[in-house]
């Protein structure tokens, strides 16, 4: 059967970034990851101490470059590795350990201006936190935004507070609203990271937060299976508490779900993460990931479900 899904062109029923860099750009497009050596305002103790407990040490950049090159080398390095696989594709810096935006302004020039006019380097990705964006900051950012193709990725993770304060996010969901509203008004491109399996959450609970996320006009989501490394604090409090890790068929059958409700406009950059098979203690299904999206294909087409299926609106495909 034909898949009529207007935002994919393989046999995908979501929205797909391919389908996405493909109808903007008509190229294979890849993100170069980078460490420009940032730290977090709940690591330095101007908001908390320890950072997010399920964080490495390398500030979720563990495949990012070495933070002893310059960003221009960690740069090269990495488009050369994937123009092997890859020769004809364009790139995309991606600003990704720790908090791309905490630093004063002369930093974030030092680190973001020499990707904007460079021929092999079509735009930049800079994750970072809803509370790291000073007034300064964003009106940089939307100067970028008119130079460059941007995208600013917000680290959300759960709605729920108590979720919250449990992994050490210190920052408030009124916050992360406040700063996706002020990006979108200056018509800069947001994608928000959300984690399944967070301690004690609920099926429900992980819905809620997706279906939070349709009103708020975001541009693209990733979806995170919850990873417990080693010599994190997530792992310190696994051993004490032994909460619940969800298995592979849990994960697969909440991202369906979540699928349905999320509006299709809204782009799939991740439905699943890439931890370090050298540092993952649970779960260690996570590893196999073509396995998890070939199962998520294989649910959606079994029971005929395409993204946006349970929206309030109405789409057609």
């Amino acid at each position: 059967m034909e898949n009529k899904f207007i935002y994919s062109n393989d046999n995908k029923r979501y929205h797909t970034l391919t389908y996405y860099y493909k109808n903007k750009f008509n190229a294979k497009v890849c993100k170069v990851s980078l460490n420009a050596n940032f730290t977090c305002p709940n690591i330095d103790g101007k908001v908390g101490f320890g950072g997010c407990i399920y964080c490495s040490k390398l500030g979720s950049g563990d495949f990012a470059g070495n933070p002893n090159e310059s960003l221009i080398e960690q740069f090269e390095k990495g488009k050369e590795l994937m123009k092997k696989k890859w020769p004809n594709a364009k790139f995309i810096a991606y600003f990704q350990a720790h908090t791309n935006t905490y630093a004063p302004l002369k930093k974030l020039k030092e680190c973001f201006e020499p990707f904007i006019n460079r021929q092999d380097c079509i735009g930049l990705s800079i994750a970072t936190r809803s509370d790291s964006i000073t007034d300064e900051c964003l009106n940089y950012l939307e100067n970028i935004n008119q130079r460059t193709f941007l995208i600013v990725e917000l680290g959300l993770q759960s709605i729920h507070e108590k979720t919250a304060k449990l992994i050490n996010r210190c920052s408030s969901l009124e916050n992360f609203e406040t700063m996706v509203k002020k990006l979108k008004a200056r018509n800069i491109k947001v994608v928000v990271h959300i984690i399944n399996g967070l301690p004690y959450e609920t099926e429900d609970m992980m819905i809620d937060t997706v279906k939070y996320l349709n009103k708020l006009n975001i541009d693209g989501i990733k979806i995170h299976m919850l990873h417990i490394l080693k010599n994190t604090p997530l792992e310190q409090y696994y051993q004490n508490n032994k909460f619940k890790v969800l298995s592979k068929d849990e994960y697969v059958n909440i991202v369906v779900k979540q699928l349905e409700y999320l509006n299709p406009k809204i782009v799939i950059h991740r439905l699943t993460g890439d931890p370090d098979p050298n540092n993952i203690i649970e779960p260690k299904w996570l590893i196999k990931k073509f396995t998890i999206l070939n199962e998520i294909d294989k649910i959606m087409a079994a029971k005929n479900i395409y993204q946006g299926d349970k929206t309030n609106e109405k789409f057609d495909y």
